[in-house]
C-alpha cells in the first residue's frame, strides 16, 4: 500500500486489503514474522512456459508506457510505498539489476525487478545460467489495480529479456499470496519446486524442499 507511511487509517486500509485480495493467511505469516516466528512456504515457478496472448490493460484509458526506470523513480517508489522500507532498491540497481515499470501520463503504475546473476533468496542459492532470469518485487499502485496491470507489464518484461537472448524466466510465489499466484497463472507459469523457509528471531535459518512438481523445460536442464 502507498500513503504517507503513518496513521491508523492507512493501517485499516492496509488490513482491509488483504482480506479483500484473499490474503489473510498472507497476513498472518508476516504478523507472525515481525515477532520472529517466520515461516515461509514459496513455490519456485518458471513463467511463460508456452505461447501467451498479449495481455491488454482493461478500460478506456491506454496511455500507459513502457519504460526503465532509474533512481529518481526508484526513490519515489522507496518513499511512497509502506513495507518496503528494509529493501535497498537502489543497491539492486546498482547491482546489475534491471527495473521495468509502467508509467501512466508520467505517473508511476506498477514496476517490477528483473535479475540476471545467480543469488540467494532467504538463504538458498539459485544458480541463473546466461539465459535465465528472476523476476520479483512487482507492485502495483493501489488506483491503478483491476486493469491488469501486473501481466500486461510481465508479458514485456519478458519481450525486453528475448531481446537480450535471455528466454527463460523464474520467480517466487509465496504458498499464501493467492493473488500473486492467480495473476502469474494467466501468463502459463507452473510451479517446478515447493519450498520451506524458517527463519527463528533473525537467528535460526533452515531451508527445506518440501515437493518437486515438474523439472525445468529441457533447455533448463
Amino acid at each position: 500500500m502507498e500513503g504517507d507511511k503513518k496513521g491508523f487509517p492507512y493501517r485499516l486500509q492496509w488490513i482491509s486489503n488483504i482480506i479483500k485480495h484473499g490474503l489473510f493467511w498472507h497476513g498472518v505469516r508476516n504478523n507472525l514474522a515481525r515477532i520472529g516466528l517466520d515461516f515461509m512456504p514459496y513455490y519456485w515457478v518458471q513463467e511463460a512456459t508456452s505461447a501467451i496472448d498479449p495481455p491488454q490493460i482493461r478500460g478506456t484509458d491506454k496511455n500507459f508506457e513502457i519504460s526503465i526506470f532509474g533512481r529518481e523513480e526508484i526513490e519515489y517508489i522507496q518513499n511512497t510505498i509502506i513495507g518496503i522500507e528494509e529493501k535497498d532498491l537502489i543497491e539492486d540497481l546498482k547491482n546489475g539489476e534491471i527495473c521495468i515499470g509502467l508509467k501512466n501520463k508520467e505517473t508511476i503504475a506498477a514496476y517490477m525487478l528483473i535479475k540476471r546473476r545467480p543469488f540467494y533468496f532467504r538463504k538458498r542459492y539459485f544458480n541463473l545460467k546466461p539465459y535465465e532470469s528472476y523476476l520479483h518485487s512487482m507492485y502495483t499502485f493501489e488506483v491503478y489495480r483491476g486493469k491488469g496491470i501486473a501481466p500486461y507489464l510481465r508479458y514485456h518484461s519478458y519481450k525486453l529479456l528475448e531481446k537480450e537472448e535471455v528466454t527463460t524466466f523464474y520467480s517466487v510465489s509465496e504458498y499464501f499470496n493467492k493473488s500473486t499466484i492467480k495473476f502469474k497463472k494467466k501468463l502459463n507459469s507452473k510451479p517446478i519446486r515447493l519450498y520451506l523457509n524458517v527463519r527463528l528471531f533473525k537467528r535460526w535459518i533452515w531451508n527445506f524442499t518440501c515437493l518437486l512438481y515438474t523439472s525445468p523445460s529441457p533447455r533448463d536442464s
